[in-house]
């Protein structure tokens, strides 16, 4: 194939772009991912780091960029952005205030790598579009981020729950498994060691939390095989 086919050089874009989305990549996902063979993606990534990508190989794993490389900010399509800028109006209307605000604060930077033209009808339909959903604006919670990153680095949380059942407040220790969203409130499924199994609890029932330095072992199934045990077992229980 010739090296300026535009089909190629918009995979090799993507792929560069995927390479810093994720951790690591093999061959079959990416080959998967753009309907090509794997033998492709071989001459793709060979053609990527003749160009001066630092890539990795980790033999039997992927691929993978180098530490601290990053490429230059991508440029965003008028469809692209328009897709931003109608999730950040579902985003608004969202009930965890955390949430919220990182939310706005990255599509601020995103808005700021437009160019000119779509950045004016981005704006333009950012003032056209309206969601009804929570129209009062409601933030009933303010820990979606933290919860989040307590989960992506394995940090166990104390926090303090009002439980619905019974009408009290405990205290627990618990270890962030994962996090779902239903009816714009959040749930945070976790392992609570008072009762040594998974619950799922509302954030915004959560009456204060603290993030402790103490780490734990990452689970070792997967949201949908928890999800999987939970329909054969019961709906999570709600605590």
């Amino acid at each position: 194939m010739n090296d300026n086919d535009p089909k190629r050089l918009s995979r090799l874009t993507a792929i560069l772009t995927q390479l810093q989305t994720k951790r690591l990549l093999t061959a079959s996902e990416l080959a998967n991912k753009f309907s090509v063979s794997s033998r492709t993606i071989y001459r793709d990534i060979k053609a990527l780091e003749q160009a001066g990508i630092p890539i990795l190989t980790e033999e039997g794993k992927g691929y993978k960029l180098m530490d601290g490389y990053r490429i230059p900010p991508v440029m965003f399509s008028e469809s692209e952005a328009n897709a931003l800028i109608t999730a950040e109006q579902l985003v608004l209307k969202n009930k965890d205030a955390s949430f919220v605000k990182d939310y706005a604060d990255a599509i601020s930077k995103i808005k700021s790598v437009l160019r000119n033209n779509i950045k004016d009808k981005a704006n333009l339909l950012s003032n056209r579009l309206l969601s009804g959903q929570n129209a009062n604006n409601d933030r009933t919670s303010n820990n979606l981020s933290t919860l989040q990153l307590a989960l992506t680095h394995f940090n166990l949380v104390k926090i303090k729950y009002h439980s619905h059942e019974n009408n009290q407040t405990t205290e627990r220790i618990i270890e962030p498994f994962a996090i779902y969203t239903s009816q714009e409130n959040w749930l945070l499924v976790a392992l609570c060691r008072m009762r040594n199994d998974y619950r799922a609890f509302r954030l915004d029932r959560i009456e204060s939390l603290s993030v402790q330095s103490q780490t734990f072992e990452p689970h070792k199934i997967t949201f949908e095989e928890y999800f999987e045990f939970c329909r054969k077992k019961c709906p999570p229980p709600l605590t």
